[in-house]
């Protein structure tokens, strides 16, 4: 387990971000059967948002997605990572998520992904969310080189940035 904290410990990490179309706030367990609705709806998409050829979430079980989602939630309470579940304003629809990661590239200071349910797509919710994204990482967050893997970065630059094994 990764014990690095992503940010300082006098940091404030921010829990909510709203918009007029959207709100994001930490991923819990308790979004679990919202979360896994989306992700199955998104299946085909999914396998391409955060790296080419992925096979995630082929496969993926309810329970399974129960313990990944626990497995987030602690993450974001020991500060090594976040996740924050996209949610219309009324928390009916989870309509995606975001994730903030370490890297290992030594370009960049923390590796950023989300990706938004397929039917929100033709919405423009997906550009929406990165904009929204991108401005508040700037904003409000002490990172001064943030990547974002197949959106700022294409996933082959982002893969040679990497160190080789």
């Amino acid at each position: 387990m990764n014990d690095r904290l992503l940010v300082p410990k006098n940091f404030d990490v921010p829990e909510l971000l709203e918009t007029a179309r959207m709100r994001l706030r930490p991923l819990t367990i308790t979004d679990a059967v919202t979360d896994y609705a989306a992700v199955m709806e998104s299946e085909e998409r999914l396998r391409t948002v955060f790296w080419p050829d992925d096979d995630w979430p082929q496969g993926l079980r309810l329970e399974q997605n129960i313990i990944d989602l626990g497995w987030h939630q602690k993450e974001f309470q020991r500060r090594t990572s976040f996740a924050y579940t996209v949610v219309d304003l009324d928390e009916s629809q989870v309509l995606g998520c975001m994730y903030i990661h370490p890297t290992t590239s030594p370009s960049y200071d923390a590796e950023i992904t989300m990706w938004v349910r397929q039917s929100q797509v033709d919405e423009g919710l997906d550009e929406h969310l990165f904009e929204t994204v991108r401005s508040w990482i700037k904003d409000s967050w002490p990172f001064e080189n943030p990547g974002y893997p197949g959106r700022s970065v294409s996933f082959k630059e982002w893969k040679a940035l990497l160190p080789q094994q």
